[in-house]
């Protein structure tokens, strides 16, 4: 057999004899199986390939076209996730955050009523007309349709750590004891016993340290959800907006450029992407900021004093309740006479050194009063008007001579609520705060109603835009690409 000839000193490459490079020779085995992803993308990335490929003025220009688009379609990108996060946000405000919160108030406020009107029925006997009975039922079915409510909207959006949904049992389990109790005081107090009272009251201290306490939980966990809401929505896309300042200054820097090589002042199609990364950088800043000014609007103008408006409508029931069981236990109790003043004073300010008056702007109606929008203010103005007459009735049933005098002075003479009486003033007290709480919601509804549609269709056009800016840069580059050809 014929020896082969070495060509250049060196042995020739052994083949297979279908033609195949052995395994012996030329590459090894381990840098066959280095040239996967990893080393196609080393290669990729290799500083010589890469001064090669951008070492002529084609080569340069394609860098370039694909550095600006990428970076263009990444502007587009973060700013719509950004802007579409806070759209979701504001949405949740005006569906759940709000709604949840006022539900919540609005458990408290039923329950403080349900036990406040309790009293009352059982103070006037068999005098007790059918509409103050119909509404301490009605306070019962509006809480427990809350409850329920409640229940359904955080089953879905708590986590699993949120202690909402064992609040909202606990007062579901708790409603009907406390009901069973009511109707056991009215059961012995309509066969004369004594024993009345004593679970009138009984039923009340549940209500005071067992129901109450949860349901403020479940009020101070819905206004916290809410709170952080807001901040959800009104975040800055900080992001978003440097990410396109960068891309602006490489959109302009690429055109200094080309003017300095081709003396070419103009290229329609970088210009066209340069205005439309600089509109989608205006319609940022303008939608976030007037979105931003709406929420601010909501908060100020509805949600915020609307919070304050409910714990003033709570300390007023939870003063004429004290108010009411004081009767009840025909001054067994000072209790009562200390719950009134610690309700009051937190209602209305201290009083001062005469007892006649109060400290003139201190409590939660003062602090409802400033915060008030204007179509509020005056409603609230009359409730405060109001609670000076509650006020004073209520020093003057303290000076009554008898029990039978209280009595008429607090829950009115015949069908009770007399025209002179803690009653009719009261009630009058509650009905201006109530209505107060609706103009407030309506200013809400008013301001945040449509800020998440805006900013979901400010995250359509900073798409749209951005996608026009990424087409700019391609027709730009791609006619100087074309003069090489």
């Amino acid at each position: 057999m014929a020896t082969p000839v070495v060509h250049g000193g060196r042995p020739p490459i052994p083949r297979s004899p279908g033609g195949e490079v052995t395994p012996g020779g030329g590459a090894s085995g381990g840098e066959v199986a280095g040239g996967g992803a990893s080393g196609g993308l080393a290669r990729l990335l290799d500083p010589e390939r890469l001064r090669r490929l951008t070492g002529t003025a084609p080569g340069r220009l394609r860098a370039a076209m694909t550095v600006l688009t990428v970076l263009v379609l990444f502007f587009g990108a973060l700013t719509a996730w950004q802007v579409s996060v806070r759209a979701r946000a504001a949405g949740q405000v005006v569906t759940h955050g709000q709604p949840l919160s006022q539900d919540a108030a609005e458990v408290y406020r039923s329950l403080a009523d349900a036990d406040t009107t309790a009293a009352a029925v059982f103070l006037l006997a068999s005098d007790a007309p059918p509409e103050l009975r119909a509404r301490y039922e009605k306070d019962l079915a509006t809480a427990a349709e809350l409850l329920t409510r409640a229940a359904a909207r955080t089953g879905t959006g708590a986590g699993s750590g949120d202690p909402t949904q064992q609040w909202v049992a606990e007062l579901n389990r708790q409603l009907p004891v406390y009901a069973g109790l009511v109707e056991t005081a009215r059961a012995n107090d309509r066969q004369g016993l004594p024993l009345g009272g004593a679970y009138l009251r009984y039923a009340s201290k549940q209500m005071q340290t067992e129901l109450l306490p949860v349901a403020q939980k479940l009020v101070e966990a819905e206004n916290r959800r809410l709170d952080d809401g807001y901040d959800d929505a009104r975040a800055i896309p900080w992001a978003g907006a440097v990410v396109g300042l960068l891309v602006l200054a490489a959109l302009v820097w690429c055109q200094v450029q080309l003017l300095r090589r081709t003396n070419r002042v103009f290229n329609p199609g970088l210009l066209a992407a340069t205005a439309a990364v600089l509109a989608a950088l205006v319609w940022l800043t303008g939608g976030t900021t007037l979105a931003q000014a709406h929420l601010s609007e909501s908060q100020g103008s509805g949600a915020a004093p609307l919070r304050v408006l409910n714990q003033a409508r709570i300390e007023a029931l939870q003063a004429r309740a004290a108010e009411n069981l004081d009767l009840v236990s025909r001054g067994g109790s000072d209790g009562y006479d200390k719950d009134w003043a610690r309700y009051t004073a937190a209602l209305a300010g201290s009083p001062t050194g005469d007892g006649k008056s109060r400290t003139a702007g201190q409590g939660t109606l003062s602090r409802a009063l400033a915060d008030a929008p204007r179509e509020a203010s005056a409603t609230i103005q009359e409730a405060v008007r109001q609670f000076g007459l509650w006020d004073d009735l209520h020093r003057k049933s303290e000076s009554g001579d008898d029990y039978g005098t209280s009595l008429r002075i607090v829950v009115g003479g015949g069908g009770g609520g007399g025209a002179e009486s803690s009653a009719a003033v009261f009630a009058e007290l509650d009905r201006k705060l109530g209505s107060a709480a609706a103009a407030e919601q309506t200013a809400f509804d008013r301001a945040a109603r449509g800020v998440d549609g805006d900013l979901a269709a400010l995250a359509w056009g900073l798409g749209v835009l951005t996608l026009l800016a990424a087409a700019g840069v391609v027709v730009g580059l791609g006619r100087r690409l074309a003069e090489y050809r």
